[in-house]
């Protein structure tokens, strides 16, 4: 599947725009961990660009979330591993990940939250002057970004990363296309 028909269909089915940069974000957090883990990268990028796809149509339904996204992605052409990725990065769903790429997608999700975070709280609001041992030290801090999912952030673990090399890893990814996010 082409990135430019997915990025087409994520801007057509998608209005709010800042879920539409944290899909980019996830895109790039996960094209970076396809780089460091020697998988393809355009298959990585193309699971975290559309793994939300279906918030337009499901709204706030995590019963639904996820499972709708996965028909999306397969009525578009996507492989049956980004499917299955996307499908099971919803832990409402109680499918544990078990590909790499599956497993990637679930920590990538939330740690994308935690960062834009990070930079929103600097005077600046920019990702350049974020660096990784603050957004280490805020994710010890329960209440910042709360939504941010530390359970699914540390499942980094499980891809054989340390958190602190997972955050790097991370934030590299989305300074890379910091301009892409308003950040």
């Amino acid at each position: 599947m082409d990135r430019q028909l997915a990025l087409a269909e994520v801007e057509k089915r998608i209005e709010n725009k800042n879920l539409v940069k944290h899909m980019l974000a996830v895109e790039a957090v996960m094209k970076s961990l396809a780089a460091y883990f020697g998988e393809n990268e355009d298959e990585w990028a193309l699971a975290g660009l559309i793994h939300d796809i279906d918030l337009g149509e499901v709204k706030d339904d995590m019963s639904l979330h996820s499972k709708r996204g996965a028909e999306i992605a397969a009525g578009l052409g996507a492989s049956e591993a980004v499917c299955r990725a996307i499908l099971v990065h919803n832990s409402a769903h109680g499918i544990l990940p078990e590909s790499r790429m599956e497993k990637a997608l679930f920590c990538a999700d939330p740690i994308t939250g935690l960062i834009t975070a990070a930079a929103l709280v600097r005077p600046d609001k920019k990702l350049a002057c974020v660096e990784a041992k603050s957004v280490s030290k805020r994710f010890k801090e329960k209440s910042f970004a709360a939504g941010a999912n530390r359970e699914q952030i540390a499942a980094c673990s499980a891809l054989g990363l340390e958190l602190d090399e997972f955050i790097r890893i991370s934030l590299g990814a989305m300074q890379a296309v910091a301009s892409d996010l308003g950040l």
